[in-house]
């Protein structure tokens, strides 16, 4: 038990004395437990003029739930350029404006950025209320190194689009952040396996609700540890490639790489694109290229690093 009572009546009383100037407040939202709301984030809610938002029946749920009625309109991917102009009047006739999107921090990976860009043209404030974060969340959940990471977001439906998507992302030294649909999870991982070869990778899903579950395994292994009929909303994390000495990587693993783009792409740009991710001469990956094309096999002396 804490030593002195808790007082965060007190902080959300402080919170809302205090004045909002007019501008844009992005606000972050729950991704599922509704306590992960912040004081600031009720505060803003509760004194907002307007809040927009993608869709109005779930923030009104947010909404009912903390005990606070505000107008809401929605705002979302297909908001044209005259709701942006709207929202930019409303500020500068002195207005506050909270955008939140359905859950989380928004524009991440959700609609805003237009928004913000032309608040901020107009030399209005834009303040930014941080929280949940399916993101961040993941990351401290997933076990991967997080010094240096990417969000690449959903990747393509299409599995060759999605091959050519990893392919550049391949050469990234980074942790690699997505969101998947339940549906195309395993495919996905498949192709992940395939194109990055077998790194260290967490499927986060359901973070911060009843059901939260992070499995850890390498790709070549993580689909057959998943749980069938696997539900819910997913974060994926992939570890960053190992550093590999230049001049040791074998054939077997250059053509490994070049197999899943010899699919989709030439024999010159997926060599290319291998040599550029690898470090290894192209001349080398393209004869290794040619070699897999033609479906000719190699063989224990036929390795070309020299």
């Amino acid at each position: 038990m804490p030593d002195r009572p808790f007082n965060l009546s007190g902080l959300l009383s402080n919170a809302l004395a205090q004045p909002m100037a007019p501008g844009l407040y992005v606000v972050a939202t729950p991704i599922g437990n509704l306590a992960d709301l912040s004081i600031r984030a009720a505060s803003i809610l509760a004194r907002a003029d307007h809040v927009y938002c993608e869709d109005t029946r779930m923030t009104r749920r947010l909404m009912q739930a903390i005990g606070v009625d505000r107008p809401l309109r929605s705002y979302h991917d297909h908001s044209d350029e005259a709701r942006r102009h709207e929202i930019e009047a409303l500020i500068s006739n002195g207005q506050t404006v909270a955008l939140v999107s359905d859950a989380g921090t928004p524009l991440i990976s959700d609609p805003g950025y237009k928004l913000v860009r032309d608040v901020r043209a107009q030399g209005a404030p834009v303040l930014a209320i941080p929280g949940p974060s399916s993101v961040t969340a993941a990351l401290a959940s997933s076990g991967l190194p997080t010094h240096t990471v990417l969000f690449a977001g959903f990747l393509p439906q299409k599995s060759a689009a999605r091959i050519d998507r990893l392919a550049e992302l391949a050469e990234v030294r980074a942790s690699l952040v997505f969101f998947e649909s339940p549906k195309r999870l395993r495919a996905m991982l498949g192709d992940a396996a395939r194109v990055l070869g077998d790194r260290q990778a967490a499927v986060c899903r359901e973070l911060t609700k009843k059901f939260e579950t992070v499995v850890s395994a390498p790709l070549s292994e993580i689909s057959a540890v998943l749980a069938e009929g696997i539900k819910g909303e997913i974060v994926v994390v992939i570890g960053p490639p190992e550093p590999v000495a230049p001049g040791i990587i074998a054939d077997a693993d250059i053509v490994a790489r070049l197999q899943p783009l010899l699919e989709t792409k030439s024999v010159s740009a997926a060599s290319k694109e291998v040599a550029v991710a690898l470090g290894v001469p192209k001349a080398r990956v393209y004869a290794l290229a040619v070699d897999a094309k033609s479906g000719g096999a190699l063989g224990d002396t036929d390795d070309r690093s020299s």
